[in-house]
């Protein structure tokens, strides 16, 4: 780690990037931060930040592609539709998480997911609603907040908003995660490489209505 930042790697070429960055490299350098606008990929996310819980996301990462095709590509109008025979299914592919909570709470986000899409005319315009106004922590590393449970006064919100309306395996902590992977915030450490890219994506950003 860097000595004057123990948040950040160095590369052999002298390249900055967040600690965590060599377990996950190319989701870290090609993902964790940019912009999500897609209502079927927003879905997948909660979901798989749901499946994350008690867990490390390294696991679910790997596991991706499997619940990629166990859940019809997260695609919630499909998912809604899923019934016991399915949760059946899904309890017995050894491709994913087999926790059966987790995975009636994937089916039940399905139906609060298309009935929210239905009312509001897109996931994507209700949850980008909740994006802080400002950043809402420092761009430095605490690894007592990496090491506990980081959450926010949006995220929050957002859990609160999201439960209300009857979602599951949404607690403050998994939608502060959630924020981060879909550029809601920019939880770059500072120094990284990936800050700056992040951040001009998130400025050429269309924000959803």
């Amino acid at each position: 780690m860097s000595e004057s930042n123990p948040g950040l790697i160095t590369d052999p070429q002298g390249v900055a990037r967040c600690f965590w960055q060599p377990s996950m490299p190319d989701y870290h350098d090609h993902e964790w931060g940019l912009p999500v606008a897609d209502d079927r990929r927003l879905y997948e996310k909660i979901c798989l930040e749901g499946f994350q819980a008690g867990m490390a996301w390294i696991t679910i990462l790997r596991k991706r592609e499997a619940f990629r095709a166990a859940f019809d590509d997260f695609d919630f109008e499909r998912v809604a539709r899923y019934t016991e025979s399915d949760v059946e299914r899904l309890m017995g592919d050894a491709g994913i998480v087999r926790n059966r909570s987790k995975i009636l709470s994937a089916i039940n986000n399905a139906r609060r997911a298309r009935a929210l899409a239905d009312e509001t005319g897109s996931l994507s315009a209700w949850l980008w609603r909740h994006e802080p106004q400002q950043q809402e922590r420092p761009a430095t590393v605490d690894l007592d907040y990496w090491n506990g449970n980081p959450t926010s006064p949006a995220s929050a919100a957002l859990s609160r908003d999201l439960k209300k309306r009857g979602w599951t395996f949404v607690g403050p902590t998994t939608m502060y995660a959630f924020m981060q992977a879909v550029g809601m915030v920019n939880d770059h450490m500072s120094g990284c490489v990936c800050r700056q890219q992040v951040e001009k994506a998130r400025a050429g950003f269309k924000r959803p209505k």
